[in-house]
């Protein structure tokens, strides 16, 4: 139904996503992986890379495409139809390579992204600590200066890809007297330099992905492994966040857009009165409120890929994108599995898995509560700048500790 905002090569790209995930993601690759039989699916990461299929928006010199948003949100949402542990696998080398890309130097591209993209090096992102989550800046993970190294003492948690990364993009705090949105910095931490994986989690959902628990204890960090200015993490954040929101609204979209295709499916077989459920008003309405719901979301994302693609600042959109895809596909999954009645809450259908999978989603890259701090902050700025109404409450917005982006990001 979106074909129209894709052009012909993001349709074919498209297609190749399709194609892979028939003949590269076997069901039994997500049957194992949500019995917790598989620690990190090394083999889907590589066949990815040799698909060309990773990190699609960087340059071809890099191993990319050198295509836009537009193309990887299509793809994405192809992905998410797996759920988000592959789907997030999927989108780590676009994430993480985001900030290498954007910050780093021409020997971290070599050395790191290259590998990334091409599948032959596996990155995870350590941002998350036990003392909080959606407050990054007061991080407490340290790094301290000792001649040609930083030494990294900390820990992270909810690491996806804690247990098969190679290598870790880590935020710590490395100036101790400065405001807080000054004080962190980026390194990239390569695991064989002393990180310990503590704990694996046992997860409702999203299994399989070693998502864990990390320790850094006096961990040596060569100072060309710096990412971007010292002290300058914030700004590096800020832009990352534009990756990690975005891709979790495409894959929220693809998660329920797969549960809504088995339900309708369903309908049309399952019998009931002597007809199928599908003519029952009760159960197509259901369907019809989770179409729109998706067409909704999927339109946002969409909106919000073209808004960053014209290097304007999206961060309003991309916060309504992930908390409009996620939500909405909470509400399809439940209502899929409504739908499906007594066997859909079993595992002879996928939705059971999908459900626990989708719950996670409105929590990760900051939570959709977060995501309506920023909805109304970047409101309030664009009123600030409106004309004479907007004047009225310019010095409310601006001044409030209660919009100040630094308190949320």
């Amino acid at each position: 139904m979106f074909d129209f905002m894709l052009n012909d090569e993001e349709k074919k790209l498209r297609q190749e996503a399709v194609d892979f995930i028939k003949k590269e993601v076997p069901n039994e690759l997500l049957k194992s992986m949500d019995r917790d039989e598989i620690e990190y699916p090394y083999d889907y990461v590589r066949k990815l890379g040799a698909a060309n299929l990773l990190g699609l928006r960087f340059p071809k010199e890099w191993g990319g495409r050198g295509l836009g948003w537009s193309a990887e949100v299509a793809v994405l949402e192809e992905f998410g139809t797996l759920g988000t542990s592959l789907a997030c696998l999927y989108s780590l080398p676009s994430i993480i390579g985001d900030a290498i890309a954007l910050f780093g130097t021409d020997a971290q591209k070599e050395k790191y992204l290259k590998p990334t993209l091409a599948g032959k090096m596996i990155c995870a992102e350590a941002l998350t600590e036990p003392r909080g989550g959606s407050d990054f800046f007061g991080a407490t993970t340290k790094a301290e200066k000792k001649g040609d190294y930083y030494i990294l003492n900390g820990q992270k948690r909810f690491i996806v890809g804690a247990k098969g990364a190679d290598y870790f993009l880590v935020y710590v705090r490395t100036a101790f007297d400065a405001p807080a949105h000054e004080s962190i910095s980026v390194f990239i931490v390569e695991r064989d330099f002393g990180v310990e994986v503590q704990e694996v989690y046992g997860l409702m959902g999203s299994r399989g992905s070693g998502t864990g628990r990390i320790i850094f204890k006096d961990v040596k960090v060569p100072a060309e492994n710096l990412v971007g200015p010292l002290n300058g993490g914030g700004m590096i954040f800020n832009k990352m966040m534009i990756p990690e929101r975005l891709t979790s609204a495409a894959g929220a979209v693809g998660t329920g857009r797969a549960c809504v295709e088995v339900a309708a499916r369903y309908s049309t077989q399952r019998k009931a009165f002597g007809r199928a459920i599908m003519k029952f008003q009760a159960v197509n309405f259901m369907l019809a409120d989770s179409l729109a719901a998706l067409d909704a979301a999927r339109g946002l994302v969409y909106a919000a890929a073209r808004k960053v693609d014209s290097g304007q600042d999206a961060r309003r959109l991309v916060s309504e994108a992930k908390k409009v895809g996620t939500e909405n596909s909470w509400l399809a999954i439940n209502n899929s599995m409504q739908i499906m009645g007594g066997i859909g809450y079993t595992n002879v259908y996928p939705i059971e898995r999908l459900l626990r999978d989708s719950r996670l989603a409105m929590i990760w890259t900051g939570t959709n509560q977060i995501m309506n701090a920023l909805i109304q902050h970047e409101y309030y700025k664009e009123l600030a700048k409106s004309g004479p109404a907007g004047r009225d409450v310019e010095e409310d917005a601006v001044n409030s500790h209660l919009t100040d982006e630094k308190v949320f990001e």
